[in-house]
Protein backbone atom coordinates (compact mmCIF):
# COMPACT_ATOMS: atom_id res chain seq x y z
CA UNK A 1 0.00 0.00 0.00
CA UNK A 2 1.34 3.37 -0.73
CA UNK A 3 0.79 6.41 1.46
CA UNK A 4 -0.91 8.89 0.18
CA UNK A 5 -1.78 11.28 3.05
CA UNK A 6 0.82 13.97 2.14
CA UNK A 7 0.72 13.49 -1.77
CA UNK A 8 0.66 16.95 -3.56
CA UNK A 9 2.86 18.21 -1.49
CA UNK A 10 6.79 18.96 -2.08
CA UNK A 11 9.16 18.94 -0.41
CA UNK A 12 12.85 20.57 -0.37
CA UNK A 13 15.36 18.81 2.13
CA UNK A 14 18.46 21.17 2.17
CA UNK A 15 19.80 18.75 5.25
CA UNK A 16 23.03 16.14 5.61
CA UNK A 17 23.55 13.59 7.78
CA UNK A 18 20.83 11.90 9.67
CA UNK A 19 18.27 14.40 11.75
CA UNK A 20 16.71 16.36 8.78
CA UNK A 21 16.97 13.28 6.39
CA UNK A 22 15.32 10.99 8.59
CA UNK A 23 12.65 13.94 8.96
CA UNK A 24 12.07 14.18 5.21
CA UNK A 25 11.88 10.45 4.66
CA UNK A 26 8.81 10.40 7.02
CA UNK A 27 7.22 13.19 5.04
CA UNK A 28 8.03 11.28 2.13
CA UNK A 29 6.98 7.90 3.40
CA UNK A 30 3.74 9.78 4.26
CA UNK A 31 2.96 10.40 0.26
CA UNK A 32 5.09 13.54 0.06
CA UNK A 33 7.37 14.67 -3.11
CA UNK A 34 10.94 15.01 -1.11
CA UNK A 35 13.66 16.69 -3.60
CA UNK A 36 16.51 16.21 -1.47
CA UNK A 37 19.33 19.07 -2.48
CA UNK A 38 23.38 18.11 -2.05
CA UNK A 39 26.36 20.53 -2.65
CA UNK A 40 28.33 19.23 -5.86
CA UNK A 41 30.39 16.79 -3.57
CA UNK A 42 27.18 15.66 -2.38
CA UNK A 43 26.46 14.75 1.11
CA UNK A 44 28.77 13.77 3.59
CA UNK A 45 27.19 11.09 4.65
CA UNK A 46 27.31 9.08 1.42
CA UNK A 47 30.95 8.21 3.12
CA UNK A 48 29.82 6.80 6.01
CA UNK A 49 29.59 2.86 6.90
CA UNK A 50 29.97 0.27 4.51
CA UNK A 51 29.93 0.89 0.88
CA UNK A 52 27.81 -0.73 -1.86
CA UNK A 53 29.61 -1.30 -5.53
CA UNK A 54 29.08 2.17 -6.94
CA UNK A 55 30.86 3.95 -3.82
CA UNK A 56 27.73 4.91 -1.61
CA UNK A 57 27.08 4.31 2.03
CA UNK A 58 24.24 1.71 2.41
CA UNK A 59 23.42 4.18 5.42
CA UNK A 60 23.00 6.96 3.16
CA UNK A 61 20.83 4.82 0.88
CA UNK A 62 18.76 3.56 3.54
CA UNK A 63 17.79 7.03 4.88
CA UNK A 64 17.60 8.92 1.94
CA UNK A 65 15.46 5.85 0.35
CA UNK A 66 12.28 7.62 -1.56
CA UNK A 67 13.61 10.57 -2.47
CA UNK A 68 14.93 12.40 -5.22
CA UNK A 69 18.08 14.40 -5.28
CA UNK A 70 19.55 17.53 -6.80
CA UNK A 71 23.07 18.98 -6.78
CA UNK A 72 23.52 22.46 -6.95
CA UNK A 73 25.65 25.06 -6.16
CA UNK A 74 24.26 27.57 -3.54
CA UNK A 75 27.54 29.31 -3.42
CA UNK A 76 27.12 29.85 -7.36
CA UNK A 77 24.64 32.68 -8.51
CA UNK A 78 23.25 30.30 -11.07
CA UNK A 79 22.81 27.42 -8.22
CA UNK A 80 20.87 29.98 -6.13
CA UNK A 81 18.61 31.21 -8.84
CA UNK A 82 17.84 27.46 -9.10
CA UNK A 83 16.74 27.21 -5.59
CA UNK A 84 14.56 29.98 -6.05
CA UNK A 85 12.67 28.79 -8.55
CA UNK A 86 12.29 25.33 -6.56
CA UNK A 87 11.65 27.57 -3.51
CA UNK A 88 8.84 29.20 -5.60
CA UNK A 89 6.63 26.07 -6.03
CA UNK A 90 7.56 24.28 -2.64
CA UNK A 91 5.29 23.75 0.11
CA UNK A 92 8.13 22.39 2.55
CA UNK A 93 12.04 23.62 3.33
CA UNK A 94 13.81 21.57 5.93
CA UNK A 95 17.67 22.76 6.47
CA UNK A 96 20.21 22.08 9.37
CA UNK A 97 22.86 24.54 8.20
CA UNK A 98 24.05 26.64 11.21
CA UNK A 99 22.21 30.16 12.13
CA UNK A 100 23.03 32.33 9.29
CA UNK A 101 24.14 30.56 6.97
CA UNK A 102 20.58 30.86 4.74
CA UNK A 103 20.57 34.41 5.20
CA UNK A 104 24.32 34.50 3.80
CA UNK A 105 23.04 32.94 0.89
CA UNK A 106 20.11 35.05 0.49
CA UNK A 107 17.38 32.86 1.98
CA UNK A 108 16.96 33.92 5.18
CA UNK A 109 12.98 33.86 6.97
CA UNK A 110 12.23 36.97 4.86
CA UNK A 111 13.87 36.00 1.74
CA UNK A 112 12.07 33.02 1.79
CA UNK A 113 8.41 34.42 2.48
CA UNK A 114 9.28 37.19 -0.59
CA UNK A 115 9.36 33.86 -2.76
CA UNK A 116 6.70 31.98 -1.66
CA UNK A 117 4.31 33.10 1.62
CA UNK A 118 2.77 29.67 2.20
CA UNK A 119 6.30 28.24 2.64
CA UNK A 120 6.61 26.37 6.41
CA UNK A 121 10.46 26.53 6.25
CA UNK A 122 11.84 24.41 9.00
CA UNK A 123 15.29 24.99 10.22
CA UNK A 124 16.52 22.15 11.97
CA UNK A 125 20.12 22.63 14.48
CA UNK A 126 21.93 21.71 17.46
CA UNK A 127 21.22 24.36 19.56
CA UNK A 128 18.94 26.54 18.14
CA UNK A 129 18.51 29.56 15.71
CA UNK A 130 18.94 32.17 18.98
CA UNK A 131 21.17 32.34 22.18
CA UNK A 132 24.83 31.55 23.33
CA UNK A 133 25.47 28.71 21.91
CA UNK A 134 23.47 28.99 18.59
CA UNK A 135 26.65 28.57 16.59
CA UNK A 136 28.26 25.62 18.65
CA UNK A 137 29.20 22.41 16.66
CA UNK A 138 27.86 19.22 18.04
CA UNK A 139 26.36 16.04 17.14
CA UNK A 140 24.10 13.63 19.00
CA UNK A 141 26.25 13.33 22.60
CA UNK A 142 26.82 16.67 23.40
CA UNK A 143 22.65 17.68 22.69
CA UNK A 144 22.21 14.74 24.72
CA UNK A 145 24.48 16.14 27.54
CA UNK A 146 23.09 19.67 27.22
CA UNK A 147 19.80 18.70 27.23
CA UNK A 148 19.84 16.06 30.35
CA UNK A 149 19.69 12.99 28.40
CA UNK A 150 22.93 11.56 29.33
CA UNK A 151 23.16 12.78 32.99
CA UNK A 152 20.25 10.11 34.71
CA UNK A 153 21.15 6.93 31.94
CA UNK A 154 24.29 4.57 32.58
CA UNK A 155 25.44 3.17 35.73
CA UNK A 156 25.74 5.14 39.32
CA UNK A 157 29.77 5.40 38.20
CA UNK A 158 28.82 7.26 34.66
CA UNK A 159 26.67 7.98 32.32
CA UNK A 160 26.08 5.51 29.21
CA UNK A 161 24.74 7.25 25.79
CA UNK A 162 22.46 5.87 24.07
CA UNK A 163 22.26 3.89 20.31
CA UNK A 164 21.42 4.94 17.29
CA UNK A 165 21.73 8.56 18.27
CA UNK A 166 18.94 9.87 19.95
CA UNK A 167 18.18 13.12 19.52
CA UNK A 168 19.32 12.97 16.28
CA UNK A 169 16.36 10.87 15.89
CA UNK A 170 14.15 12.67 18.01
CA UNK A 171 14.49 15.72 16.76
CA UNK A 172 13.59 14.72 13.31
CA UNK A 173 10.57 13.46 14.69
CA UNK A 174 9.67 16.55 16.18
CA UNK A 175 10.79 18.37 13.59
CA UNK A 176 8.18 16.43 11.04
CA UNK A 177 5.54 16.68 13.58
CA UNK A 178 6.13 20.33 13.69
CA UNK A 179 5.86 20.43 9.88
CA UNK A 180 2.57 19.06 9.79
CA UNK A 181 0.96 21.05 12.04
CA UNK A 182 2.75 24.14 10.16
CA UNK A 183 0.66 22.38 7.01
CA UNK A 184 -2.73 21.97 8.53
CA UNK A 185 -2.60 25.53 9.62
CA UNK A 186 -1.53 26.67 6.19
CA UNK A 187 -4.51 24.86 4.66
CA UNK A 188 -7.14 26.32 6.89
CA UNK A 189 -5.30 30.05 6.15
CA UNK A 190 -2.86 29.92 4.19
CA UNK A 191 -0.04 31.51 6.25
CA UNK A 192 3.49 29.70 6.13
CA UNK A 193 5.53 29.36 9.17
CA UNK A 194 9.22 29.49 10.53
CA UNK A 195 9.86 27.02 12.65
CA UNK A 196 13.10 26.86 14.92
CA UNK A 197 13.35 23.34 16.41
CA UNK A 198 17.04 22.39 18.36
CA UNK A 199 18.29 18.74 18.39
CA UNK A 200 18.94 19.90 22.28
CA UNK A 201 15.71 21.53 23.67
CA UNK A 202 13.77 18.06 21.87
CA UNK A 203 15.76 15.83 24.61
CA UNK A 204 15.20 18.81 27.04
CA UNK A 205 11.82 18.66 26.48
CA UNK A 206 11.51 14.76 27.63
CA UNK A 207 13.42 15.85 30.87
CA UNK A 208 10.47 17.21 32.78
CA UNK A 209 9.76 14.51 35.11
CA UNK A 210 13.58 14.37 35.46
CA UNK A 211 13.79 18.11 36.26
CA UNK A 212 10.85 17.86 38.50
CA UNK A 213 12.48 15.01 40.38
CA UNK A 214 15.78 16.84 40.48
CA UNK A 215 14.20 19.57 42.19
CA UNK A 216 12.64 17.34 44.36
CA UNK A 217 15.28 14.88 45.34
CA UNK A 218 19.02 14.75 43.92
CA UNK A 219 18.82 10.76 44.99
CA UNK A 220 15.45 10.60 42.60
CA UNK A 221 17.50 11.86 39.89
CA UNK A 222 20.47 9.98 40.36
CA UNK A 223 21.70 6.87 37.62
CA UNK A 224 20.75 3.62 39.27
CA UNK A 225 18.94 5.56 41.92
CA UNK A 226 15.33 5.88 40.82
CA UNK A 227 11.88 3.53 39.70
CA UNK A 228 12.80 4.10 35.70
CA UNK A 229 16.78 4.51 35.39
CA UNK A 230 18.10 1.51 37.27
CA UNK A 231 16.82 1.27 41.13
CA UNK A 232 14.29 -1.08 41.17
CA UNK A 233 14.01 -4.98 41.17
CA UNK A 234 10.83 -4.60 39.13
CA UNK A 235 12.48 -2.91 35.80
CA UNK A 236 15.78 -3.26 35.31
CA UNK A 237 18.01 -6.03 32.67
CA UNK A 238 19.72 -8.81 34.06
CA UNK A 239 22.48 -11.31 32.54
CA UNK A 240 21.13 -14.84 31.89
CA UNK A 241 24.03 -17.60 32.45
CA UNK A 242 25.05 -17.69 28.80
CA UNK A 243 26.05 -13.92 28.65
CA UNK A 244 22.96 -12.83 27.36
CA UNK A 245 20.49 -10.42 28.66
CA UNK A 246 16.51 -9.63 29.55
CA UNK A 247 14.36 -7.30 29.71
CA UNK A 248 11.77 -7.19 32.95
CA UNK A 249 9.52 -3.83 32.74
CA UNK A 250 6.69 -5.72 36.16
CA UNK A 251 5.89 -2.17 37.53
CA UNK A 252 2.59 -2.80 38.41
CA UNK A 253 1.97 -4.97 41.52
CA UNK A 254 0.07 -7.77 39.56
CA UNK A 255 3.01 -8.17 36.85
CA UNK A 256 5.61 -8.34 39.49
CA UNK A 257 3.91 -10.78 41.39
CA UNK A 258 3.49 -13.52 38.16
CA UNK A 259 6.86 -12.89 37.57
CA UNK A 260 7.52 -13.99 41.42
CA UNK A 261 5.60 -16.52 41.47
CA UNK A 262 6.95 -18.05 38.01
CA UNK A 263 10.32 -17.66 39.75
CA UNK A 264 9.29 -19.60 42.95
CA UNK A 265 10.20 -16.73 45.08
CA UNK A 266 6.73 -15.12 46.57
CA UNK A 267 8.81 -13.62 49.45
CA UNK A 268 10.14 -11.37 46.50
CA UNK A 269 6.30 -9.87 46.19
CA UNK A 270 6.10 -7.84 49.37
CA UNK A 271 9.59 -6.39 48.73
CA UNK A 272 8.38 -4.34 45.61
CA UNK A 273 8.27 -1.05 47.44
CA UNK A 274 11.35 -1.34 49.33
CA UNK A 275 13.50 1.84 49.26
CA UNK A 276 15.17 2.55 46.57
CA UNK A 277 18.10 1.80 45.19
CA UNK A 278 16.92 -2.07 45.88
CA UNK A 279 20.58 -3.09 45.69
CA UNK A 280 19.89 -6.60 47.83
CA UNK A 281 16.48 -7.16 45.85
CA UNK A 282 18.48 -6.38 42.41
CA UNK A 283 21.03 -8.54 43.52
CA UNK A 284 19.00 -11.62 44.47
CA UNK A 285 17.15 -11.59 41.32
CA UNK A 286 20.56 -11.34 39.06
CA UNK A 287 21.47 -14.21 40.70
CA UNK A 288 18.49 -15.95 39.81
CA UNK A 289 18.02 -14.97 36.07
CA UNK A 290 22.48 -15.85 36.33
CA UNK A 291 21.06 -19.72 36.46
CA UNK A 292 19.35 -20.07 33.29
CA UNK A 293 20.52 -19.10 29.28
CA UNK A 294 18.06 -16.23 28.21
CA UNK A 295 16.31 -18.54 25.66
CA UNK A 296 15.41 -21.18 28.51
CA UNK A 297 14.06 -17.80 30.13
CA UNK A 298 11.63 -16.82 27.17
CA UNK A 299 10.42 -20.38 27.27
CA UNK A 300 9.49 -20.16 30.98
CA UNK A 301 8.05 -17.05 30.99
CA UNK A 302 5.92 -17.65 27.57
CA UNK A 303 3.07 -17.66 29.19
CA UNK A 304 3.79 -15.26 31.88
CA UNK A 305 2.22 -11.89 32.39
CA UNK A 306 5.05 -9.64 33.56
CA UNK A 307 6.38 -7.53 30.79
CA UNK A 308 8.89 -9.85 30.04
CA UNK A 309 11.22 -9.52 26.83
CA UNK A 310 14.68 -11.39 25.74
CA UNK A 311 17.22 -8.08 24.77
CA UNK A 312 17.43 -9.40 21.14
CA UNK A 313 20.74 -9.01 19.09
CA UNK A 314 20.23 -6.46 15.65
CA UNK A 315 20.47 -9.67 13.72
CA UNK A 316 18.25 -11.29 15.74
CA UNK A 317 15.35 -8.48 15.62
CA UNK A 318 14.18 -9.37 11.82
CA UNK A 319 13.52 -12.65 12.70
CA UNK A 320 11.12 -12.46 15.75
CA UNK A 321 7.83 -13.79 14.92
CA UNK A 322 5.65 -10.60 15.97
CA UNK A 323 8.40 -8.65 13.97
CA UNK A 324 7.66 -10.65 10.86
CA UNK A 325 4.37 -10.93 11.35
CA UNK A 326 4.07 -6.90 11.35
CA UNK A 327 5.83 -6.78 8.38
CA UNK A 328 7.41 -3.52 8.87
CA UNK A 329 11.35 -5.08 8.00
CA UNK A 330 12.01 -5.45 4.73
CA UNK A 331 15.43 -7.61 3.83
CA UNK A 332 17.64 -7.60 0.41
CA UNK A 333 20.05 -10.26 0.15
CA UNK A 334 23.43 -10.21 -1.96
CA UNK A 335 26.70 -8.53 -1.45
CA UNK A 336 24.77 -4.65 -1.33
CA UNK A 337 22.08 -6.67 1.14
CA UNK A 338 20.40 -3.71 3.70
CA UNK A 339 17.84 -4.68 6.18
CA UNK A 340 14.81 -1.45 6.14
CA UNK A 341 11.94 -0.64 8.51
CA UNK A 342 9.25 1.15 6.87
CA UNK A 343 7.16 3.80 8.38
CA UNK A 344 6.23 2.46 11.90
CA UNK A 345 2.45 3.21 11.65
CA UNK A 346 -0.55 1.00 9.67
CA UNK A 347 -2.86 3.33 8.44
CA UNK A 348 -6.53 1.23 7.73
CA UNK A 349 -4.54 -1.85 9.02
CA UNK A 350 -2.69 -1.86 5.78
CA UNK A 351 1.36 -2.33 6.14
CA UNK A 352 3.57 0.97 4.10
CA UNK A 353 4.93 -0.42 0.65
CA UNK A 354 8.95 -0.42 0.28
CA UNK A 355 10.22 2.39 -0.11
CA UNK A 356 11.73 3.30 -3.86
CA UNK A 357 15.46 3.91 -4.33
CA UNK A 358 16.45 7.57 -4.12
CA UNK A 359 17.47 8.85 -7.43
CA UNK A 360 19.67 11.56 -8.80
CA UNK A 361 17.54 14.50 -10.81
CA UNK A 362 18.27 17.70 -12.79
CA UNK A 363 16.76 21.14 -11.58
CA UNK A 364 14.83 21.36 -15.58
CA UNK A 365 13.37 17.86 -14.87
CA UNK A 366 12.29 19.01 -11.39
CA UNK A 367 10.50 22.04 -12.55
CA UNK A 368 9.06 20.74 -14.96
CA UNK A 369 7.61 18.12 -13.57
CA UNK A 370 6.08 20.82 -10.74
CA UNK A 371 4.83 22.78 -13.52
CA UNK A 372 2.53 20.19 -14.94
CA UNK A 373 1.19 19.63 -11.56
Amino acid sequence: MTLDLLAGFRVLDLSQYLPGPYATQMLADLGAEVVKIEPPVGDPMRAFGPRDGDGVSAFYKLINAGKTVLRLDLKSDRGRAMLQDLVRGADVLLESFRPGVMARLGFGPEDLRGLNPGLVHCALSGFGQSGPYAERAGHDITYMALGGGLATSGTPTRPVFAHPPTADFAGAQQAALSILAALLRRVKSGQGASIDISLAETVMAWQGVVLTGARRTATEAGRGQGLLNGGAACYGIYETADGGFVALGALEEKFWANFCTALERPDWIVRQNEALPQRALMDEVAAAIRCETRDTWVARLAEVDCCFQPVLEPGEVPDDPHIRARGLVRETEGPEARTEVLFPALFDSQTPRPRDPLREASTGEILRAWKTH
